[in-house]
């Protein structure tokens, strides 16, 4: 990741990062091809800052383009399922008694690692450095989501809420739960995204 951002010779400081790359595999495994037009929506980058990354992708190898868009290789589909068996699944959540934005995105991590996972305060760095109001890290204990620094109960008074996030995301027991906040939809999402890459670059099992 760090790689792909790196700035090539002389030319201009990038204007996306390492959640930007992540937004943009999760975007082309779910499709065959990804138009500039689609990354642009996806990753709310100008044309020119997709047109660089989409090159610095092609420069690992990652992505190849032909006339219907860009498509990942044979690299990159690897790439792409190592990242879905860390980060299974992922949401955006409705606002809740624990949730402080107008809109929370949700990315559950696997229990592999949660050696990354502290008190939580560091995935709240990661989360606020990209412009979160509020993050969350949760654990997967005894088919409740509990506060990894004092294992209360998240969603004790809304069951609703923890069904509907177990219905959709399907955590397996130790899995973690990663909610970013903000009353920035795009911002909600890739502070999320940031706040796990963090979480995968200090675990044990990286």
């Amino acid at each position: 990741m760090q790689k792909i951002v790196k700035r090539k010779g002389s030319s201009k400081a990038l204007t996306f990062s390492t959640p930007h790359i992540l937004k943009a595999i999760f975007c082309l495994a779910n499709q065959k091809y990804v138009s500039r037009a689609q990354f642009c929506k996806e990753t709310k980058l100008g044309e020119g800052a997709v047109k660089t990354l989409i090159l610095h992708l092609k420069e690992e190898g990652i992505v190849n383009t032909v006339k219907s868009g860009t498509f990942l290789t044979d690299k990159g589909l690897k790439i792409s399922e190592k990242f879905s068996k860390a980060i299974p699944s992922q949401i955006f959540l409705k606002k809740c008694s624990v949730t402080k934005g107008k809109y929370n995105y949700a990315i559950l991590l696997n229990k592999g690692f949660s050696s990354g996972i502290g008190n939580g305060m560091e995935q709240r760095d990661y989360a606020i450095l990209y412009g979160a109001s509020d993050s969350l890290t949760l654990k997967f204990n005894g088919k409740e989501f509990v506060f990894v620094g004092d294992q209360m109960n998240c969603f004790s008074k809304e069951p609703d809420v923890r069904d509907y996030i177990i219905k959709t995301l399907n955590p397996k027991e130790g899995d973690i739960l990663l909610i970013t906040s903000s009353d920035d939809k795009f911002i909600s999402e890739i502070s999320a995204i940031n706040t796990a890459l963090g979480t995968l670059e200090t675990s044990k099992n990286k």
